[in-house]
């Protein structure tokens, strides 16, 4: 079994593996590189450049530059996807983020475990609704469920249930969302789109 097969099967695998696939880096690496170069104005050539880069994306996918990841092929958004500024997702294993995602700044999401030099990598799901805050980490194996919000600067190491409200290092749940916590969220977003 290759590299390729080990990243798409979520096997375990030395993290200084010989046939590690360049190639397929040096192409998201390349595409990463371009998106980042575009103006803000230049909504028609991200949009494209994220369909070459992503493994399946829908188009309501907004990435702000600085964008990095490393294959890209492994990232899947499934409906409207907000990604703000200086996002790393580091795609070893499957990265499926849900309808109405919003994703702050400084956001990682690293699908890579690492000890004593050996590579463990397991998928990343973030269901519909999700919103993770500032400068958070997502690792690897971790669902955050439905409608919930990751507090900025959280270590997410477990899976979150959903529709609470987890912060923390490492992340917690703090409480469950309240009605008055959904209006607000909407009241923000209406103020957004105004």
């Amino acid at each position: 079994m290759d590299f390729l097969q080990r990243m798409q099967q979520n096997t375990p695998y030395c993290s200084r593996h010989t046939d590690m696939p360049t190639r397929l880096q040096q192409k998201a690496k390349t595409l990463c590189w371009q998106y980042n170069q575009t103006g803000p104005h230049q909504q028609q050539e991200r949009a494209q450049l994220l369909q070459e880069l992503l493994g399946s994306c829908h188009p309501l996918t907004f990435i702000e530059p600085s964008f990095r990841c490393d294959y890209g092929f492994n990232i899947h958004t499934h409906g409207l996807t907000v990604i703000n500024y200086n996002c790393v997702i580091l795609d070893t294993s499957p990265v499926h983020i849900g309808a109405n995602a919003f994703i702050a700044p400084g956001v990682c999401l690293d699908p890579q475990q690492r000890a004593e030099g050996i590579g463990t990598s397991a998928p990343i799901t973030l269901e519909e609704n999700v919103w993770i805050g500032a400068n958070s980490v997502v690792c690897g194996g971790v669902t955050i469920g439905a409608g919930s919000v990751i507090g900025a600067g959280s270590v997410v190491t477990r899976d979150i249930p959903a529709g609470v409200v987890a912060v923390g290092n490492p992340c917690r749940v703090l409480r469950k969302l309240t009605e008055q916590d959904k209006r607000m969220t909407m009241e923000a977003l209406n103020r957004e789109g105004e």
